[in-house]
């Protein structure tokens, strides 16, 4: 029989023929998978420099984003603790964006190079202890009445990159609430003026200023602010002649004021005559060196020709943005001004705005740096560190943005000669650092 024909020949034959289909589609299915992962490892080496940024806008928008008005604060500040440790992982990777005061991207730092874990130095922490607990209540008061209401106290800021969250925050601002009343109730010095007490109860970090204009710059600039004593009169005079003034609850919805300068305001349009006037309220006349001490300052103390005193602190200004360099007289940006019964720091609103206390206080960037950071402050004076303790309660203009700068409350005073020489005893710049309860 012909071999062509033989069953057992034409079966091998097939199988063969079968293997060999096999091997060659098994063949170039290897070479289409391979090339399918190559481009996407091409793909993803070409995105991956873009992913830490969007790994951290994605969770800025998580911490930070408004949430609804039915929640309660304790319901929001709560939601921090559900994120999971991949989060925070996620978020100490990626570069951290720097927003201004409209909260517009400015610049985008790496974290690492700006927050670093350290250790306070064997010094006493100096501060007043009952001074900085009132600051901490009043603070985490704060947090607690109207994180639903003001969104901006949920942003971490910079420390995001080292993993810290509100609950961090506000853990913080509790446990040094509780040692502090402990300590005072029981008449001694406070634990928290132990630097071996904080190295090993918190987590330390210190802050290296990072300055857009000046990159050679590694310790913070501590600058000085103060609430000034000032004579005034209820009525205008040759001597008390630049108001300052109150604006009323219907200015909620008629913003006519953002439509005015400094220099508009002060030319009298809401005096006797002028075109808005009775839009505001009078509340008192300084002199024009008065004025500008209390918009800088943004409280003021007052002391009446006819014997009243009262604290004023600014409420809200014309929308206007203050310029860097520019001489207060020639700025745009003009404050609007409430009466009130302490030195005022942050608050979202007049009503709202946190008592603060000479001593334990810093302004600061709360949008890039966060409400509420506890801050220790190291300089040298006379061969010896001192150490200065005090929480982040109030802000400013010129902190939008800002991480290279803290401005420290000195306190009252009744010129600027006595507050020049008291503030000739602290420091320029200093080691800054951030403590986070463990």
């Amino acid at each position: 029989m012909n071999i062509l024909f033989n069953p057992k020949f034409r079966l091998a034959v097939g199988c063969a023929g079968l293997l060999f289909v096999s091997l060659a589609s098994s063949h170039l299915y290897t070479q289409s998978k391979n090339k399918q992962l190559v481009q996407q490892d091409q793909s993803f080496s070409q995105q991956k420099n873009f992913a830490p940024l969007q790994s951290q806008i994605y969770l800025t928008s998580k911490f930070q984003n408004p949430f609804v008005a039915q929640q309660t604060s304790d319901q929001i500040i709560a939601k921090q603790n559900a994120f999971s440790s991949s989060d925070n992982l996620l978020a100490a990777s990626a570069p951290y964006p720097v927003v201004d005061e409209f909260k517009k991207y400015k610049f985008s730092i790496n974290g690492s190079q700006v927050v670093t874990p350290a250790k306070l130095p064997s010094s006493k922490v100096n501060f007043n202890q009952k001074d900085l607990l009132t600051v901490l209540v009043n603070t985490r008061k704060y947090f607690q009445d109207y994180a639903s209401a003001d969104p901006d106290i949920l942003r971490t800021g910079m420390l995001t990159t080292q993993g810290v969250t509100v609950p961090d925050v506000l853990k913080t601002l509790d446990f040094m609430i509780a040692i502090l009343k402990e300590d005072v109730a029981n008449n001694r010095a406070t634990r928290l003026q132990d630097p071996k007490f904080i190295n090993t109860n918190f987590r330390v970090i210190k802050w290296s200023a990072y300055n857009p204009n000046n990159k050679q710059q590694k310790q913070l600039r501590i600058t000085k602010y103060a609430v000034f004593t000032h004579p005034g009169s209820r009525k205008k005079t040759s001597t008390f002649n630049t108001p300052i003034y109150s604006l009323k609850d219907n200015s909620n919805s008629d913003k006519f004021y953002t439509r005015y300068t400094k220099q508009d305001v002060l030319s009298g349009i809401y005096e006797p005559g002028g075109k808005e006037f009775g839009k505001v309220t009078s509340l008192a006349y300084l002199t024009r060196n008065g004025l500008e001490e209390a918009i800088m300052e943004g409280t003021i103390l007052i002391n009446f020709t006819d014997g009243y005193q009262a604290f004023f602190n600014v409420d809200r200004n014309n929308g206007m943005s203050y310029i860097r360099g520019l001489k207060a007289t020639a700025q745009k940006r003009y404050w609007y001004f409430r009466e009130v019964d302490a030195i005022k720091g942050y608050g979202y609103k007049i009503d709202a705005k946190i008592s603060i206390k000479p001593g334990v206080t810093f302004a600061g960037d709360v949008l890039n740096i966060g409400l509420g950071k506890v801050i220790v402050i190291e300089h040298t004076q006379g061969g010896r560190k001192h150490l200065q303790m005090g929480v982040i309660a109030d802000t400013g203009g010129a902190f939008l943005p800002n991480l290279y700068q803290l401005d420290f409350l000195a306190g009252i005073f009744k010129n600027k000669k006595d507050f020049g020489q008291h503030i000739t005893q602290l420091p320029d710049y200093a080691t800054a650092y951030f403590l986070v309860k463990k």
